[in-house]
Order: C-alpha cells, then sequence, then structure tokens
C-alpha cells in the first residue's frame, strides 16, 4: 500500500549529482570546486570564447597583408573556342552576338556583369560580336575569319 509518506523515486530516474556550495559536509564547501586563486574563481567570473589570458591573441598575431580594391571591375569571360564549338553544334548561327544572347544560350551568368572576349582557341565562324571588353588577341582571330567586333 502507497502511502504518500512512503513514495520514493524509482531506481535510476535521478542522478547522482554533486551539490556545491552546500557546506563543508557535501564535500563540495569552501572554494565550491573553483579552485583557490584567480579570475574564474571570483563571482560573475567568465570572458569571451576568445580570450587568451592576456597572451597576444590569434587576430592579432596572424599576418595582415594585401589590398581589396572595392571598385574593381569583374568580367565574365567568354573564350572565342567556346563561341565556335556553339556553332560547330548548331546552337548559334553565325551573325550578331551580343551579352544576351551569351545568357539566353548560357554562356554568361548574369547580365550585370560585363563581359570579356578572350582569344583561347581557333575560329572559323564570321561573327559580328558586341561585348564589353575584348582581348587583341580575340579580336585578331575574329577579324581574320571574316567578322568583326564592337564595344558596346
Amino acid at each position: 500500500m502507497d502511502i504518500l509518506s512512503n513514495l520514493k523515486y524509482t531506481k535510476g530516474s535521478r542522478k547522482k549529482r554533486k551539490r556545491i556550495a552546500r557546506g563543508a559536509g557535501s564535500g563540495h564547501g569552501g572554494t565550491a570546486t573553483r579552485g583557490s586563486n584567480g579570475q574564474l574563481s571570483r563571482s560573475g567570473a567568465k570572458h569571451k570564447a576568445w580570450f587568451e589570458g592576456g597572451q597576444m591573441p590569434l587576430q592579432r598575431r596572424i599576418p595582415k597583408f594585401g589590398f581589396t580594391n572595392i571598385f574593381k571591375t569583374e568580367y565574365q569571360l567568354v573564350n572565342v573556342d567556346s563561341l565556335q564549338k556553339l556553332v560547330d553544334s548548331k546552337k548559334i548561327n553565325e551573325g550578331v552576338i551580343n551579352p544576351v544572347t551569351l545568357k539566353e544560350i548560357g554562356l554568361v551568368s548574369s547580365l550585370n556583369k560585363p563581359v570579356k572576349l578572350l582569344g583561347n582557341g581557333e575560329v572559323k565562324a564570321k561573327f559580328q560580336i558586341e561585348v564589353n571588353a575584348f582581348s587583341q588577341s580575340a579580336k585578331n582571330k575574329i577579324e581574320a575569319a571574316g567578322g568583326s567586333v564592337k564595344k558596346i
């Protein structure tokens, strides 16, 4: 018969934990497991996760160098051989190519960034291409094939 005065917790339902700062008889009185002296033995003691005890912090020890130009223009690069491959696979015709058609084909990802044409590869087709910038070798190869390059 269970009477309220006889109730006990089921075995294993309660964990044994140390009750700190509850007097010398608890075995965890006195300094309450904090040790004798130092910053962390004081009440309200805490420090930032990156604090190294007065040692020179990591973010100040590591050398800093270089310069990042925030006004740099990042071009989307297109090589002439990739245009030639598209002509060979009949995805584009010889004719006028501009950033909008390059976006539709999938050679550039955005119309917000300027497009630059580079001269890597060979060209046989006649292109009339309009881009924001181009290399001299790309211009020479396209003009040698009978095309033209225009800066927009």
